[in-house]
């Protein structure tokens, strides 16, 4: 079930309310926990048993470890409860790569390929792994006590506003809300605000922009394409004119920034209805001077939680040499291109930003400050559009037959009358993308996101908002478009 479609729009979510708030609060969160198994079995029942029976292992585990006075009994059981979640992930995202690599290799060698059934994989099964790795990390490092309560447990995993897709929440951000929390008027109104502004950026921005996309390079999932539509994405890609091949990676490089982060405001708008505060996940990356505040800035609490789970403990920069410490920068930035898909293009993908990140280390924050604000911006995000083309496009060949391909020259007439809707959608991603330059965007970002109203700014608020609700459905029944790029991930 995903939030931009008429099942969850117009039954799951007033449905869940409206029987959440009738609900003493002592039931509420077992209530919370029955829609939020409900919402994943919706999409993925053959995996809900893998998943409970992942959560249950996992929280006796965690318990049992933090009992023991044992130095080697803890660290054994900690290190089967991160295998249990990491096992779980890697066997379901990377089976598939890993025995087609194998096959590959034997063939080179004339050897035959094994047999393999085909793996499905689990809708958000990356999320809710790596919250399982942060709770059993973050209790053996003492950060937190374990919980007392099963449900409680299974409830932080498996709530359905950051199930499928984020923010990764820690256990210790949010563990005084679990048990007690107040989900006020104001904090119900600005949720569903901050929900309305998501499902706007969703379908009003990144669905149009991204069929678009599609329309020129594909499916964005190449898994479910027969060879012969491969073979016809690249007789596209290798036949396209520069104009139509750079409007297509801006346009994707918008799509995916308001497809995550509209998901991204719609789970913590949620949240907030309950009275949870989830933290922030994305702070207009595109206005970002170099690649590292890039990264600081998008998908915030993944980056957080390579930090904290793989950069530390790699050394981070307390390491004896600067070869070590930029390879620890180089090799987590390699592991999240990873994370990011089970397939070559994204190691490169990974890589490249590692590379960057090294070289901002080394020169390029020095150039860019040389640059000046604006021009560094714009010079960041050019480096950002470029490195989309190995996230978009999940063949390494077609990757660089598409950048040829921007760099033939071979440009054609622009006509906006070809496309009026993608190109003033794009504007206004284009707009919002970088609104937060000037003070003024960032004040009127503040005001809305950040400040409370008063009594006629939330009648404002709430007609504005009841209207996009509105405008938003409309949108989604005519066009029928409506896929999460970060659902595979």
């Amino acid at each position: 079930m995903v939030f931009s479609s008429n099942v969850f729009l117009l039954y799951f979510m007033p449905v869940f309310f409206l029987v959440y708030f009738i609900l003493p609060k002592k039931v509420r969160n077992y209530f919370l926990l029955l829609a939020s198994l409900v919402f994943y079995a919706y999409g993925a029942p053959e995996f809900i048993i893998h998943l409970i029976v992942s959560v249950i292992a996992n929280f006796y585990l965690v318990r049992w470890m933090n009992k023991t006075e044992k130095p080697g009994l803890k660290k054994l059981l900690c290190g089967i409860s991160i295998a249990i979640s990491i096992g779980l992930l890697f066997y379901f995202k990377y089976g598939n790569f890993t025995m087609n690599n194998i096959n590959s290799v034997l063939g080179w060698f004339g050897g035959r390929p094994l047999q393999w059934t085909k793996i499905l994989l689990p809708i958000g099964i990356s999320f809710f792994s790596f919250q399982s790795v942060t709770y059993t990390l973050d209790t053996y490092r003492k950060v937190n006590e374990p919980m007392k309560r099963l449900s409680d447990y299974m409830l932080y995993i498996v709530m359905f506003p950051q199930l499928i897709a984020g923010p990764i929440v820690r256990y210790c951000d949010i563990a005084d809300q679990i048990r007690n929390r107040e989900s006020l008027y104001t904090d119900r109104l600005h949720g569903f605000y901050r929900f309305v502004i998501g499902l706007a950026k969703k379908v009003l921005i990144a669905d149009v922009i991204g069929f678009q996309v599609d329309q020129v390079l594909g499916p964005s999932n190449y898994d479910v394409l027969t060879s012969a539509q491969l073979a016809d994405i690249a007789n596209k890609i290798a036949t396209i004119d520069s104009t139509t091949a750079w409007i297509a990676i801006f346009a994707f490089t918008f799509q995916i920034y308001f497809d995550f982060a509209g998901y991204s405001d719609m789970a913590i708008g949620l949240g907030r209805m309950m009275g949870f505060k989830f933290p922030e996940n994305f702070d207009n990356p595109y206005v970002s001077t170099t690649i590292s505040e890039f990264w600081r800035r998008w998908h915030q609490t993944f980056s957080v939680f390579i930090k904290n789970y793989l950069y530390f403990p790699l050394g981070g920069s307390r390491v004896k040499t600067e070869a070590r410490k930029y390879f620890n920068l180089w090799f987590c930035f390699l592991v999240s291109g990873l994370w990011h898909g089970a397939a070559w293009n994204f190691v490169v993908y990974g890589a490249l930003q590692g590379i960057f990140i090294c070289a901002d280390k080394l020169f390029l924050k020095k150039f860019n400050e040389r640059l000046g604000r604006i021009p560094s911006v714009f010079f960041t995000f050019l480096i950002i559009v470029l490195t989309r083309c190995f996230f978009r496009i999940e063949r390494i060949d077609l990757s660089w037959l598409f950048i040829k391909r921007l760099f033939a020259f071979d440009f054609a007439p622009f006509h906006f009358s070809d496309n009026p809707h993608l190109y003033v959608t794009m504007l206004v991603a284009a707009f919002f993308s970088f609104f937060t330059l000037s003070k003024f965007g960032l004040k009127v970002q503040d005001k809305v996101y950040f400040t409370e109203y008063n009594k006629w700014q939330h009648i404002v608020a709430f007609i504005v908002s009841i209207s996009a609700f509105v405008f938003c459905l409309g949108a989604l029944n005519a066009s029928g478009f409506s896929p999460f790029i970060y659902f595979r991930f």
